[in-house]
C-alpha cells in the first residue's frame, strides 16, 4: 500500500468514525418516551398529572411551578419583528390566565425577548413591547395588574445561538415566570 493510499484509508475511517460518533451522541440526546399520558388541559377542563420535561414523566403536583411549566407553558413565541399574539400564543395565555386565577399565592415576572438581528437598542424595546403584550392578555383575561411585572431581555439571552431562522424563532419569545408571594 502507497503513502497516498494509507492517508485516504485513514481520511475515510477517521471521516466514519466522526459520522458514527455524531450519530451516537445525537441518538443518546434523543430521548423517546412511549405511554405516557400528554400533558395538558383534560376534556374536564383540569389539568393532566403526568408529564414532565425532556420527556421525564412522573406526578406533577398541583398548583406548583412544574406543574405551570409541564401542564400549561411558559413560553410564546412571535412573528419576526411582530409583537401581535398569534393565535398559538393566544391558547398558551389563556391557559395561564385559568392556571394564575386559580392559584393566587405567585406574582409573575413576564420576560421578553427578541432575536440576534437589530440593534441592542430596538430588541430591548422589542421585547418590552412583547412582554407588555403579554400582560396586557393576562390582565383582560382576569390576572390582577398588580401581580404581575415585565422585563425586557432583548436579545441578551438567547436559547438557541446560530445563524439562522431555526434559531431566531426560538428566541423571538415572552416567557411567564412564576414568583411564589412571601
Amino acid at each position: 500500500m502507497s503513502q497516498q493510499d494509507y492517508n485516504v484509508t485513514i481520511r475515510k475511517i477517521t471521516r466514519f468514525l466522526s459520522v458514527a460518533s455524531l450519530a451516537l451522541l445525537v441518538s443518546a440526546c434523543a430521548s423517546q418516551v412511549a405511554n405516557v399520558p400528554k400533558a395538558g388541559l383534560n376534556g374536564n377542563g383540569g389539568y393532566g398529572s403526568y408529564g414532565g420535561a425532556n420527556g421525564v414523566a412522573g406526578p406533577v403536583t398541583p398548583g406548583t411551578t412544574r406543574d405551570f411549566s409541564v401542564n400549561v407553558g411558559n413560553q410564546v413565541l412571535f412573528p419576526t419583528s411582530q409583537t401581535t399574539l398569534t393565535d398559538q400564543a393566544r391558547q398558551t395565555l389563556q391557559k395561564q390566565a385559568r392556571w394564575l386565577n386559580q392559584y393566587p399565592n405567585f406574582t409573575i415576572t413576564i420576560e421578553g425577548h427578541a432575536d440576534e438581528r437589530g440593534t441592542r437598542e430596538y430588541n430591548l424595546g422589542l421585547g418590552a413591547k412583547r412582554a407588555q403584550s403579554i400582560k396586557g392578555y393576562l390582565v383582560q383575561s382576569g390576572v390582577r395588574s398588580a401581580r404581575l411585572r415585565t422585563i425586557s431581555y432583548g436579545k441578551e439571552r438567547p436559547v438557541s445561538i446560530c445563524d439562522n431562522i431555526s434559531c431566531w424563532s426560538k428566541n423571538r419569545r415572552g416567557v411567564t415566570l412564576l414568583n411564589r408571594r412571601s
